[in-house]
Formats: C-alpha cells, sequence, structure tokens
C-alpha cells in the first residue's frame, strides 16, 4: 500500500498483547480509497499508562485496546462513551485535543451479528471467559433478549461477577450441560498462544451444539471454528466481529462512514 504521509497526517494506533496486522490493513486501505490523511499502526507495550499519555502528549488521534488492554484503560481516559460504561470495558479512544474519550464498538459488532445470523432468543449457551471482551459479549446477549446462559470461567470472581452483572448464572466448567450456543471468549485457540492448538470447549459440548461462536480473530479459522464447520454448524467468527468493530472506530476516528462495498472490499484487503 503506497501512503505519503506528511506533517499533517493524523496517525491512529491499536494497542494489543498480540498486535496483528487486520486493523493496520483495513484502516490504511480505507484512508487510501477516501483520501483521507490518515495513518495507522498496530503496537504492543508492556507500559499501558505510558502508552496512553503518549497518545495524548503526541496527538494521537485514535487507538483500538485489544485483550489484556480492556479493563485496565479505564483508570487512564477522560470519558467514558455509554457504550464503554455500561460494561466496564474500553475498545476504543478517541483523541480530541487532548481529551480522550473511551468507547467499546464490541459490543456494537455482537448486537449486530446476533441479529444478522438469526439467533433465536430462546437459544441456550454458554460463554466461556469473563475478561472485558466477555463482558461485551454477555452484555450484548443480557440486551437481546437472551435468558437461557451461563458464563463459565475458571476465575470465580471475575465469572461470579460478570454473571450477576448480566443476569446469568456462573460455572467454573461447563460440566453436562449441553447448550445450544457454544461462544469462545477466551485466548483459546489463538495464534502463537499456548493454546494455539486446542478446543475452547469438550468435543461432546461441541458436536451436540448448533452454533459456534469464536470471538478469537488471529486465525479467523480457530480450531473451534474448524470443528464446527466440519460438522456442518453455523458458526459466528471472530473476523466478523473484528471487522464491524473497526469499521465503527473508522467512523470515531474520522467522522467518515464507508458505503457497504467499500467495506467489503476493505474487509477482503485486510484478510490478504
Amino acid at each position: 500500500m503506497q501512503m505519503n504521509p506528511n506533517k499533517d497526517t493524523r496517525l491512529c494506533i491499536s494497542l494489543s498483547g498480540r498486535p496483528g496486522n487486520f486493523g493496520l490493513r483495513f484502516h490504511n486501505h480505507l484512508y487510501e480509497q477516501l483520501g483521507l490523511n490518515f495513518y495507522y499502526k498496530a503496537f504492543t507495550t508492556q507500559d499501558l499508562p505510558g502508552a496512553v499519555t503518549g497518545i495524548r502528549a503526541l496527538g494521537i488521534r485514535g487507538c483500538g485496546v485489544s485483550m489484556p488492554f480492556k479493563e485496565a484503560c479505564i483508570a487512564l481516559v477522560d470519558e467514558m462513551d455509554a457504550s464503554a460504561k455500561a460494561i466496564d470495558s474500553i475498545n476504543t479512544l478517541v483523541n480530541t485535543d487532548g481529551h480522550l474519550k473511551a468507547y467499546n464498538t464490541d459490543y456494537i459488532a455482537i448486537a449486530q451479528l446476533l441479529e444478522r445470523h438469526n439467533i433465536s432468543q430462546d437459544t441456550t449457551f454458554a460463554l466461556h471467559g469473563s475478561g472485558g471482551m466477555a463482558k461485551a459479549v454477555a452484555s450484548a446477549l443480557r440486551d437481546g433478549g437472551y435468558k437461557h446462559g451461563v458464563i463459565v470461567a475458571r476465575n470465580q470472581a471475575s465469572g461470579s461477577a460478570l454473571a450477576r452483572h448480566c443476569g446469568y448464572e456462573w460455572q467454573a466448567q461447563l460440566g453436562p450441560a449441553r447448550p445450544q450456543m457454544l461462544i469462545n471468549v477466551t485466548p483459546i485457540g489463538m495464534s502463537g498462544g499456548a493454546e494455539a492448538d486446542d478446543l475452547a470447549f469438550e468435543e461432546d459440548a461441541i458436536n451436540q451444539a448448533t452454533v459456534i461462536f469464536d470471538v478469537v480473530a488471529i486465525p479467523s479459522e480457530t480450531p473451534l471454528i474448524v470443528r464446527g464447520r466440519a460438522l456442518g454448524k453455523q458458526v459466528i467468527t471472530g473476523l466478523e466481529v473484528i471487522a464491524i468493530q473497526a469499521l465503527e472506530q473508522f467512523v470515531l476516528y474520522t467522522g467518515v462512514r464507508p458505503t457497504p462495498e467499500q467495506f467489503r472490499a476493505a474487509v477482503a484487503f485486510a484478510r490478504g
């Protein structure tokens, strides 16, 4: 991709424990196609307060926030949008003259996907995870009218707190339950991790489920999604989540909403 940055170029970044290229390619492709003087770069950090101070001090326009920084960022911003405040989780920072406002576009993406895939509100589900992204998913399920679910998390404190917040049950393990929809919101299956080749749920639970939903986006075809496809299950991928949330971030950063055709082209480019 050819870029011609200059002194007026506005910088947007992302902070992630395991940076990938999707957001970089997605945003920069749209900047070029729409003639916007922006540039996007992915970073990781061992000094989150220092990184956020840098965003403010250097006038970086926007920042995508991924695991494991979604909750730790809360104490470092000036204002929380309702989308982030409602679930105490951040995935987007917008810098306006040194004022950092936090948003959560993950929530928007999850809500859209449940509707697009026609997931019935009567569907029973198990959500594996209790971190920042799990809060976004569980809150979207709650607000979408999904009443029959369980939060599966080894961490009792965060797992039970999330369950109480959203009106669900908490279990340390799934046990004998066999819900219709399995949702992975943990790093299991993520490229580069210790559990990259593992399944987030027991095979028998996967066999009996009807919907497999994995928010892990790198790779887009996680072991859980691969297994679900092989069994003929309905699948919702992390690629779908990351694409929609990236679109909403793009709009917050630039004030420009791409057409559906431009969005699809950017997703295709970002996957390349």
